[in-house]
């Protein structure tokens, strides 16, 4: 019997005890399974694939159909969390019909729980229209990294008294459209503690101080799987990238020189006794590919 999987009310509870809410990213099944078991109790499969994942330098060339595609990767590989999945850019934008489309494929083909939205106070009718008909919505303000361009960069949000007001309406106007929570992004820590004090919804932070109610991180970041550049942001708990390249470098060498494979990574013809038996009763040896008979 499968475990019951986390739901959006869950996630509201613990705001509402203080209990903090850790939340990372994830891209495929393997991955999925690895936050399963650390017992996180919300994945987000995020439109950063376009950046870890696919190479792009930024998240706008990432389709609907990419993120169908890795969201039942992760659902295959995650019973537990609640699942969320990043709308990707122009996915929503237009109409509130094509929003309702494209969320009811992410849902249907993919099978998270709920969808990701970025934007404030414009987009709080499209979020409206989504939660009538039934879907789950996470809100996200701040830095929109599908606005990046408009942005000019990936920028502190919120720093002057103005933009700071503005993203307070923000987050009231996606409360207000029905989202269960609302990711804050890249802004200063007591601008994040005052929406989160404002708000009755959870606010689940990224670069955006110690005083929301839980964190999301990219995977990779946080694990080190990035080689190269890591946001201010990240809480780098692993430097997998060079286990990585070493455990790599390490196996070139042994091909090189014939340390590798060795005896025990081998497999030899079976020899049969005079009554038919084998001479080798080593067992067979099953992997994730099958049987190595």
């Amino acid at each position: 019997m499968r475990p019951r999987r986390i739901t959006i009310h869950k996630i509201q509870t613990m705001k509402a005890n203080g209990e903090r809410i850790p939340m990372v990213t994830a891209y495929d099944y393997t991955q999925a399974q690895i936050v399963e078991a650390a017992g996180l109790p919300m994945i987000l499969v995020g439109d950063s694939l376009g950046n870890v994942v696919l190479g792009f330098d930024s998240t706008i060339p990432v389709t609907v159909d990419d993120m169908i595609r890795h969201t039942a990767a992760v659902v295959r590989g995650a019973d537990t969390p609640l699942i969320v999945v990043d709308m990707p850019f122009m996915s929503y934008q237009v109409n509130a019909e094509t929003a309702l489309r494209n969320a009811g494929r992410l849902l249907q083909e993919g099978g998270a729980q709920a969808v990701k939205l970025e934007g404030g106070k414009p987009i709080a009718p499209i979020v409206r229209r989504l939660v009538d008909a039934g879907v789950a919505v996470m809100g996200h303000i701040g830095l929109t990294p599908q606005a990046v361009h408009k942005l000019g960069g990936y920028r502190v949000q919120g720093k002057t008294s103005r933009s700071a007001a503005e993203l307070i309406e923000d987050a009231l106007a996606i409360q207000e459209a029905g989202a269960f929570a609302i990711v804050l992004e890249l802004i200063p820590a007591e601008l994040a503690a005052e929406i989160t004090e404002i708000l009755s919804i959870p606010t689940i932070g990224i670069g955006a101080g110690l005083h929301t109610d839980g964190q999301v991180q990219v995977l990779y970041d946080m694990l080190g799987l990035s080689l190269g550049f890591t946001p201010k942001h990240a809480g780098n708990y692993a430097n997998l990238g060079e286990t990585a390249r070493d455990a790599l470098e390490r196996y070139a060498e042994d091909v090189k020189t014939g340390a590798f494979p060795t005896s025990a990574q081998s497999f030899h013809v079976d020899r049969q006794r005079a009554d038919g038996s084998k001479a080798d009763d080593a067992p067979t040896v099953a992997g994730p590919y099958g049987s190595s008979d």
